[in-house]
C-alpha cells in the first residue's frame, strides 16, 4: 500500500505525479566541460511527461480529490522511498505535521494577503530533513488579485528545493500570470463505480449503500462518504427533495425556503460542531488551561481569535450547505428532463431511489418548465454568490419551481 492507493478514478494524473516524484529521486549528475561550453536549452516542464518542476496546479470539480492528490504528491516528494505510505515522513504528511510541509487551507470565504505573505516567507527556508520543502494551497481560487500577486513573486523565482502545489476548481479561477508559471494537471469526475469501490474498500460500506451514495453524491468523494456513513445526512437530503416536490404555492415557497435554510444550517453545524470543540480543547491544552478552569485574562485574546475563525468557518459552511442543497435539487430536475426527453435506460438517474416520483413529475410537466426550474436553481446560486440574502434567493427559486409543481399536480389529478 502506498500514498497513491486510496486515490480513485485519476490514473492519468497519478502517473504524472508518480513519474515526477520518481524523477526527483534520481541522482543529479554534474555537467561536464562540454555541457558548460554547449549548454542544452531549457525545456518547459509542461512539455516533458516525467519532469519535475517547482510549481504545480491541480484542477478539477469539487469532490474529485484535488487535495488528496496534492498530499499524496507531497508525501512522494518528502518520503525517502517515494511515498511508501507507512514511514514517519508519510505519517507526518498525513497528519500535516511534517517539518518540511507548509499548508494553507482556509475555512473562510477568501485567503488573506497576510496568510500568503507568511507562507511565501517560510518557502524561502531550506528543507530541514527531506529533499524538498513542499507548500500546498488547497483553495488557491479564494485569493484576491493583490493576494495572488504576492504569490506570483514567489512562483517567478522559487528556491531550488521548494515545490508549490496549488489546488483550484479550474485554471480560469487564477490569474493568467499565475497559470503561466505552473504545470497544470486536470482531474476528471470519478465514475460512480470507482467511488463506490473506494467506499467499500476504505470505509467498509456494503455494496448497495456505496453505489447509492456514489450516485446521489454525483461522484463527489467527500459527500459520498457522508451519505454512506451518516444517517442524518441521508435524511436531510431526502427531506430536501421531498420539500421541492411538494411546492405548489407562493406560501409553500416561503415556508420551504425557511426550511431549506434550517436544513443547510443543521448540515453545516454537524460538520463544524465536533471540529470546533476539538480545536478549542486543543487550544486550551496548548495554553496550559485545565478542563473546567477559567481562561486567564491574558489568554482570552487568543481564544477570541479562535472563536472568530470558527465563526467565519461557520459562515462558509452554511454557504456550502446551501450549495449542496441546490446541487441536489439540480440533480432532481436533471433526472426529470432526462425522463421527459426519453433518454435511454443506459443513462442512470441520480435519484433512482425515488424514480417513481421523478417519472410522475416528468409525466405531469413540460420540458420547458423543467428547464425553467433548472435555470431558477442556477440563478439562486449566482445570487447567493453575489451576497444576495439566501432566504430571498431561495424563495424566488421555489416560486418558479411551484409552477412546475402545480402543472404536474393538475395533470395527475385529471
Amino acid at each position: 500500500m502506498t500514498v497513491w492507493s486510496d486515490l480513485t478514478g485519476q490514473s492519468a494524473a497519478i502517473e504524472v505525479f508518480r513519474a515526477a516524484a520518481e524523477s526527483s529521486l534520481r541522482p543529479r549528475t554534474e555537467p561536464n566541460d562540454a555541457q558548460h561550453q554547449n549548454p542544452t536549452p531549457a525545456t518547459d516542464a509542461r512539455s516533458t511527461p516525467d519532469s519535475m518542476t517547482h510549481s504545480w496546479l491541480i484542477t478539477g470539480p469539487p469532490g474529485s480529490g484535488r487535495s488528496n492528490l496534492a498530499y499524496a504528491f507531497a508525501s512522494a516528494l518528502l518520503c525517502r522511498f517515494g511515498g511508501c505510505g507507512v514511514c514517519p515522513d508519510c505519517t507526518q504528511v498525513a497528519a500535516r505535521t511534517h517539518p518540511d510541509l507548509a499548508v494553507l487551507a482556509t475555512e473562510r470565504v477568501i485567503i488573506s494577503i497576510d496568510e500568503v505573505r507568511k507562507l511565501v516567507s517560510s518557502s524561502q527556508f531550506s528543507p530541514s530533513v527531506a529533499r524538498y520543502r513542499v507548500v500546498v494551497i488547497e483553495d488557491a481560487d479564494r485569493m484576491q488579485e493583490r493576494t495572488s500577486n504576492v504569490l506570483l513573486k514567489a512562483l517567478e523565482e522559487p528556491p531550488e528545493r521548494t515545490v508549490w502545489i496549488l489546488c483550484a476548481p479550474s485554471e480560469a479561477d487564477l490569474l493568467p500570470t499565475i497559470r503561466s508559471r505552473v504545470r497544470s494537471v486536470r482531474l476528471r469526475v470519478p465514475s460512480t463505480d470507482d467511488v463506490a469501490s473506494l467506499l467499500q474498500r476504505r470505509d467498509g460500506v456494503d455494496a448497495a449503500t456505496a453505489e447509492r451514495a456514489a450516485r446521489e453524491s454525483q461522484s463527489h468523494i467527500g459527500m459520498a462518504h457522508r451519505l454512506a456513513t451518516n444517517d442524518e445526512a441521508r435524511a436531510r437530503r431526502a427531506e430536501t427533495l421531498d420539500l421541492a416536490l411538494g411546492i405548489r404555492s407562493v406560501g409553500d415557497a416561503v415556508r420551504g425556503a425557511a426550511r431549506l435554510l434550517e436544513i443547510a444550517g443543521a448540515d453545516a453545524q454537524a460538520i463544524t460542531e465536533e471540529r470546533d470543540a476539538e480545536e478549542r480543547a486543543n487550544a486550551l491544552r496548548s495554553l496550559g488551561v485545565e478542563p473546567g478552569q477559567a481562561v486567564p485574562l491574558a489568554l482570552r485574546g487568543q481564544m477570541k481569535a479562535l472563536e472568530d475563525d470558527q465563526k467565519r468557518r461557520a459562515t462558509r459552511s452554511l454557504r456550502d450547505g446551501i450549495d449542496r442543497i441546490l446541487t441536489d435539487l439540480l440533480s432532481l430536475y436533471r433526472d426529470t428532463v432526462l425522463v421527459q426527453l426519453g433518454a435511454p435506460e443506459s443513462v442512470e438517474l441520480v435519484n433512482e431511489a425515488i424514480g417513481d416520483r421523478v417519472r410522475d413529475v416528468a409525466a405531469g410537466a413540460e420540458p420547458t418548465q423543467t428547464l425553467a426550474a433548472m435555470d431558477a436553481i442556477a440563478d439562486a446560486r449566482r445570487r447567493i454568490a453575489a451576497n444576495v440574502a439566501p432566504a430571498l434567493s431561495l424563495e424566488a427559486m421555489l416560486i418558479t419551481l411551484a409552477e412546475a409543481g402545480r402543472t404536474a399536480a393538475r395533470k395527475v389529478s385529471s
